[in-house]
């Protein structure tokens, strides 16, 4: 799968704020002392599972909320929600892996501003049956983003890297543990970048502690990747 046009906005937060939202069988991460929280609006193309035909040629937006975590020495994210804008991808990414996959209305544009990117939820995800309440309407995002400065390669040590340079990935299971996979491609080519974010609801659907201040902000234009379908997670940390 391909993502295109995407960004990664991200904010520190308290850790102590943040760590009794992550399971216990995984440990929170820090960056000189914050907890960081990020949001990435993006669109994906053939979007499918690694050893699996594509579920969708067509491009699918994606809104994702999470933080950095982990488990017995590597580094990974955890994903709060992935919030996806086809309900026939959203149906069977929910079914095949587990992960809290939610169908939402989505729009994506592009001009001469950036990209703009919109999304209303629709659907509450409950295991591997989703089923559509109106109340989750609240988990919406709208914001326009641009690259502002060259395509770099994020080095080790910096946040840039420490934010987008994790290949393993995990997920909260309804009532049954902690799901985790993979995820392989080449190292990311960022841009700096700059957003005006017009509405973000995100963090109180998912019942998280409120940033504030500005985002630090990436752009990514493409990148080709696969992830695996997660396992649970049969050891403690």
């Amino acid at each position: 799968m391909t993502w295109r046009d995407g960004s990664f906005l991200n904010w520190p937060v308290d850790p102590d704020a943040l760590r009794s939202h992550v399971p216990d069988e995984l440990t929170l991460e820090t960056y000189d002392g914050d907890a960081w929280l990020s949001v990435l609006p993006f669109v994906l193309t053939n979007a499918g599972l690694r050893g699996s035909p594509p579920i969708t040629r067509t491009a699918v937006a994606e809104l994702n909320v999470r933080t950095y975590v982990r488990h017995r020495g590597d580094p990974g994210l955890f994903f709060f929600s992935i919030d996806v804008g086809s309900p026939l991808v959203a149906a069977t990414v929910g079914r095949t892996t587990r992960l809290p996959v939610y169908h939402a209305h989505m729009r994506v544009g592009a001009n001469d501003e950036g990209v703009s990117f919109s999304s209303t939820r629709s659907q509450t995800a409950v295991g591997a049956r989703p089923r559509f309440d109106d109340d989750q309407s609240t988990a919406r995002f709208s914001a326009t983003y641009q690259p502002d400065d060259e395509v770099f390669i994020p080095e080790p040590g910096t946040l840039a890297h420490w934010l987008v340079e994790r290949r393993r990935f995990y997920a909260a299971e309804e009532n049954r543990g902690v799901l985790s996979g993979e995820i392989a491609h080449d190292p990311w080519p960022l841009q700096p970048a700059t957003v005006t974010i017009d509405e973000n609801t995100m963090f109180e659907a998912n019942d998280l502690p409120e940033p504030t201040g500005d985002p630090v902000v990436y752009y990514c234009d493409e990148l080709r990747m696969t992830g695996s379908i997660p396992r649970r997670l049969r050891d403690r940390r």
